[in-house]
């Protein structure tokens, strides 16, 4: 047994330096870049120690922790197209935590749109990624996915229990949806 805990405590750090390694490299991606340089015009400018490698216990890519940064999964995350993904993900919710000064991540709706910013904006649905996952469907398959990841997103928030996920981000699906910044139109 000592073995076997030697061995998983070894994959794991191994885990958290390869996504270091590969946090670094989604740090030169042109769109991380440029969500960078926009939350540093809008005046919350994030170094590269905003970026880190944790071991997570739930199934997430990564998280944004206002005040703190974002963490990226290295035992969740294997290949640098996940990484990246999950950096452009929270880059996404950075930006909405700095332009919105009453953002409010307890209140159901303010957390809906920041996901329906995200999901929509950083690619997450993009039909390959929809049809790696198993998910797929002819019409409709970025809207459908970016809600079914919203509604995941917002079960793991105690304030958003029971139809108040769903209707939370029913009420405010239009104006986040279309709202791009600080793209000018969705990527």
């Amino acid at each position: 047994m000592e073995e076997i805990a030697a061995f998983s405590s070894a994959d794991a750090d191994k885990a958290l330096k390869d996504c270091e390694r590969m946090i670094q490299k989604s740090l030169k991606s042109p769109t991380v870049r440029f969500l960078r340089e926009h939350l540093e015009k809008a005046g919350c400018p994030v170094q590269d120690n905003f970026f880190k490698a944790i071991k997570c216990d739930q199934f997430h890519a990564g998280g944004y922790l206002p005040g703190e940064g974002i963490v990226v999964c290295g035992n969740r995350t294997q290949m640098q197209d996940e990484v990246t993904q999950a950096i452009t993900h929270e880059l996404i919710h950075a930006f909405d935590d700095c332009r919105g000064a009453n953002l409010d991540w307890t209140d159901c709706a303010h957390h809906a749109c920041s996901e329906i910013r995200a999901g929509h904006l950083s690619g997450d649905c993009h039909y390959k990624r929809e049809l790696l996952r198993g998910f797929m469907t002819v019409r409709g398959h970025e809207q459908e996915c970016v809600k079914r990841r919203v509604l995941t997103s917002l079960s793991s928030n105690p304030f958003c229990s029971g139809s108040t996920a769903k209707d939370s981000m029913e009420a405010v699906w239009d104006v986040c949806y279309n709202d791009t910044a600080p793209f000018d139109r969705a990527p």
